[in-house]
């Protein structure tokens, strides 16, 4: 069957993936979530840019509950990929990317391993949507409204068909809906 690409994010319930200031202050991170079980279910992640420079590196704090440093250390255990137009660019943990994208995506999925976790952000989970590369869609959805932000869904050129798989309540009040590209018909 082959690697699955899983977009698996936070969303409010007005369909935003950041405030206006790319703050993400509103994201629960709910133990009932399983993430780490989700995280043993990948081994790869992929990030645009700006998102491997604020999160791809990340180190909790010393003074960090012991939970959030185990999620980091499986985090930085996985094999990443950064996609950038900005050639100059380089990092340590990361093999960067900077064309051809469905190209390359097709031969990670070829690869031997787990799932692959498109982390984000807003412009490469874009590109991945329209060209049909996400393969499941994970969707954590906040029981807060912004009212502005970065929406999900932008510059979309064509209609997203999708199939529930999945709806999970948790006592926080979000909501994760598990959704698989339907087959082109």
């Amino acid at each position: 069957m082959g690697r699955n690409i899983i977009l698996d994010l936070a969303v409010t319930l007005d369909g935003f993936i950041e405030g206006k200031q790319g703050e993400t202050d509103w994201c629960i991170m709910d133990p009932d979530m399983e993430f780490l079980a989700f995280l043993d279910r990948i081994d790869t992640i992929l990030y645009g840019r700006k998102s491997y420079e604020l999160w791809g590196e990340h180190a909790p704090s010393d003074d960090a509950a012991p939970s959030e440093k185990e999620l980091w250390t499986a985090v930085h255990s996985k094999e990443k990929y950064v996609f950038s137009t900005n050639r100059n660019k380089a990092a340590r943990g990361a093999v960067y990317i900077h064309d051809s994208v469905g190209e390359k995506v097709a031969e990670l999925k070829r690869k031997p391993g787990k799932d692959i976790w498109l982390y984000g952000g807003a412009g490469l989970i874009a590109t991945f949507i329209e060209q049909g590369l996400v393969d499941e869609y994970r969707l954590s959805v906040h029981p807060v409204a912004l009212g502005a932000g970065k929406p999900l869904f932008t510059e979309m050129k064509q209609r997203l068909e999708l199939e529930l798989i999945e709806a999970k309540t948790f006592s926080s009040g979000v909501v994760q809906l598990i959704y698989r590209r339907q087959p082109e018909q």
